[in-house]
């Protein structure tokens, strides 16, 4: 049995547990971990009993046939929805929606298509969980992913940084990324000198990089559906203040922490606390406000998150982000992020390129 059948498998025994007859798939992403398909058109319905249907419209037909498996295709004339009452069995059914991808109202149109025998259940996060554990094949795109993105990153950083416009530098790494082979950047780069490094989702300006000014950069590939996340902090042509070296050193310790703490068992927010304690040791609590990481795969933000608030715990399989960071308000910005496998006995960290404070010219 393939991997992608193997997924809709251990759906249907999810399903079961729930007490679920089917579950009516519409988010696109959760439609191609379980299908293959890579359209921007179709819906899967999963459940007992053998039910696999996968359908879509008129455009993808041909594309379907070569990408889904396991699943019977099914062409829709028009609504999609229209083909969801015949694949379900007579009788009391109890079907599972993903109510937080379904819009309200595309679930009463859903609600009229079928029949009152048919319960409609709030059951979004299924597949989301599945997904959140990765197989081989899974885990080897992200792996590649990561390499190809390190990669364009070490090509980048060839050119220089002092004196180039922040945009510059992103327009010329997300180009080396599709030049390398990435479909795409998994998000959009950020590219951050000095002050504007203080904001942790800062956006490239056409602004010039100074000399001596700590550099973040945030990027990543998606390469085969897959994506990957990284970040380093670097110096601009020249050592940066003490102050600056100071800060960096605070988040290199911090991220040693966590990756210290990544492993099978453990809970999101414990990994979290093992990075925040050493920066609120080193007097900038107050500077690191967003979660120590979250999940990646086919979107580069999902299950499981490592944050305060988290009720996740890690397993064998997940990949997931490490990245603490301190953002002093006008002043700097450092983040270190490396992408890593929870393992049988630990981790992995897919994430190459060195982290020591390297001065780029």
């Amino acid at each position: 049995m393939s991997a992608v059948a193997t997924r809709a498998e251990r759906l249907a025994a999810a399903l079961e547990v729930r007490e679920l007859d089917a579950l009516l798939v519409t988010n696109l992403v959760n439609v191609r971990y379980l299908t293959g398909f890579t359209g921007s058109n179709g819906l899967a319905l999963v459940g007992g009993e053998d039910l696999r249907r996968f359908v879509t419209d008129f455009r993808y037909v041909t594309q379907a046939e070569q990408e889904v498996e396991g699943f019977d295709r099914v062409t829709a004339e028009s609504d999609l929805l229209e083909a969801v009452p015949a694949a379900l069995a007579d009788g009391d059914v109890r079907l599972g929606f993903e109510d937080q991808h379904l819009p309200v109202r595309v679930l009463d149109r859903l609600r009229e298509a079928l029949p009152a025998a048919v319960e409609l259940v709030r059951a979004g996060g299924l597949v989301e969980d599945l997904r959140a554990v990765k197989d081989a094949d899974e885990v080897a795109r992200v792996r590649a992913a990561a390499a190809l993105a390190d990669a364009a990153l070490e090509e980048t950083l060839a050119g220089g940084l002092a004196g180039r416009t922040e945009r510059a530098v992103a327009l010329a790494l997300e180009d080396a990324l599709r030049r390398l082979g990435a479909r795409r950047p998994s998000f959009d780069s950020i590219v951050a000198g000095g002050a504007h490094g203080a904001l942790p989702h800062a956006s490239p300006r056409p602004v010039e990089i100074a000399r001596g000014s700590l550099v973040t950069i945030d990027w990543g590939a998606e390469l085969d559906g897959y994506c990957s996340d990284c970040t380093r902090t670097y110096a601009a042509g020249a050592e940066p203040s003490a102050e600056a070296r100071a800060v960096y050193e605070l988040v290199a310790r911090a991220q040693a922490a966590g990756l210290a703490a990544v492993g099978p068992g453990v809970a999101g927010r414990d990994a979290d606390a093992a990075a925040r304690a050493v920066i609120e040791q080193g007097g900038h609590g107050a500077h690191f406000g967003h979660g120590l990481g979250h999940g990646v795969g086919l979107d580069v933000h999902e299950a499981p998150r490592l944050s305060r608030t988290s009720d996740a715990t890690l397993a064998a399989g997940n990949v997931v982000t490490v990245e603490p960071g301190v953002y002093v308000p006008g002043s700097l910005g450092v983040r270190i992020e490396d992408l890593v496998l929870v393992t049988d006995d630990g981790h992995d960290v897919l994430s190459t390129l060195p982290k020591d404070l390297t001065v780029v010219g």
